[in-house]
C-alpha cells in the first residue's frame, strides 16, 4: 500500500498547490492524507475549504491546535462520513473525533490525529497514554499517526515508543520539512516534521514582511498568507499490508508555479 501524507496546508496557495499536485500524482497513490491545521487563511477548516480538499482527492484531513478557531468546525463533525479528524488528546466531550478507520483496497487504515504538550497546547491529556488506548480499542494492522507538535524531542520520543506498534509517526507543526526520515526498528516509518503545502516566498506560509516586523517591534501583527510559487512538502510511504510495517519512507520537497 502507497500513502501519501501532505504537510500543514496554508491557505489558498496551499489549497492550489495541492489540487495541481494531485492532478498529476492521485493515481499513484492508494491513500491521501493532508494536516489542514491552516487550511482556511492559517486558521483551521472550515466547510467550504474541507470540501475543496476533497474534491481536490484527499482521502482525510487531520488537524492540531487551530481545530477550534473556526467555529463552524462543529458542523463538519456532522456531517455523514466526517473524514476530518481531531487531535485525539483534547477531552472526549470535544466534538469530532481524534481516529477515523478508512478502507482501503479492501482492508482498513487506522488514522490517529495526536497533539504534543510541549510549548505547543495546555489542558491536554498525555499524547503517549492516549494512543496507548486507541491501539488497545481498535485492531487495524496498518496505523498512521500524525503527531502534530513544535518540540523534536517530544516527537522523537514518541516516535521510538511507537516503533513496531504502528505503521508510521508524522510530524507535522512546525511547517519546516526536517531530513530526519527513517524506519525505526525496520517497522515504523518516521519524520520529525513534513513541513508545508503553501508559499515558497514566506515565512511558515505567511507574508515574511509581517512575520519580521512582529520580530522586530514585539507589536501584534495581523498575518496574511503569502501567494506566488508554491512548495508540496510530503511524504510517500510505503507499507507491507500483511505486516502493517513501513517498507520505505521518501520525502518529497517541490516548487509548483
Amino acid at each position: 500500500m502507497k500513502i501519501l501524507f501532505l504537510g500543514d496546508v496554508v491557505g489558498r496557495t496551499g489549497r492550489r498547490v495541492v489540487a495541481r499536485f494531485l492532478e498529476a500524482e492521485k493515481k499513484n497513490y492508494d491513500l491521501i492524507i493532508a494536516n489542514a491545521d491552516n487550511v482556511a487563511s492559517g486558521r483551521g477548516p472550515t466547510e467550504k475549504t474541507y470540501d475543496e480538499m476533497l474534491e481536490a482527492g484527499v482521502d482525510v484531513l487531520t488537524c492540531g491546535d487551530h481545530i477550534w478557531d473556526q467555529r463552524e468546525v462543529t458542523r463538519i463533525f456532522e456531517k455523514k462520513n466526517c473524514r476530518l479528524v481531531r487531535p485525539a488528546n483534547y477531552p472526549e466531550i470535544c466534538p469530532g473525533k481524534g481516529w477515523i478507520s478508512f478502507n482501503i483496497l479492501g482492508q482498513d487504515v487506522l488514522i490517529v490525529s495526536m497533539l504534543g504538550r510541549v510549548f505547543t497546547a495546555e489542558g491536554i491529556d498525555s499524547p503517549f497514554q492516549i494512543i496507548d488506548e486507541i491501539l488497545k480499542s481498535n485492531k487495524e494492522k496498518i496505523v498512521i499517526v500524525d503527531f502534530h507538535a513544535e518540540a523534536t524531542s517530544e516527537k522523537m520520543a514518541f516516535g521510538y515508543d511507537m516503533a513496531g506498534k504502528v505503521s508510521a509517526v508524522l510530524g507535522s507543526h512546525t511547517h519546516v520539512q526536517t531530513s530526519d526520515e527513517r524506519i525505526i526498528d525496520g517497522k515504523t516509518a518516521y519524520i520529525s516534521d513534513t513541513g508545508s503545502c503553501a508559499a515558497y516566498e514566506s515565512v511558515i506560509g505567511v507574508k515574511h514582511e509581517q512575520s519580521i516586523k512582529r520580530f522586530r517591534t514585539g507589536m501584534p501583527v495581523t498575518f496574511e498568507v503569502a501567494e506566488g510559487d508554491a512548495q508540496i512538502n510530503a511524504v510517500s510511504i510505503e507499507i507491507d499490508e500483511a505486516t502493517g510495517h513501513a517498507i520505505s519512507i521518501e520525502r518529497i520537497n517541490k516548487i509548483v508555479e
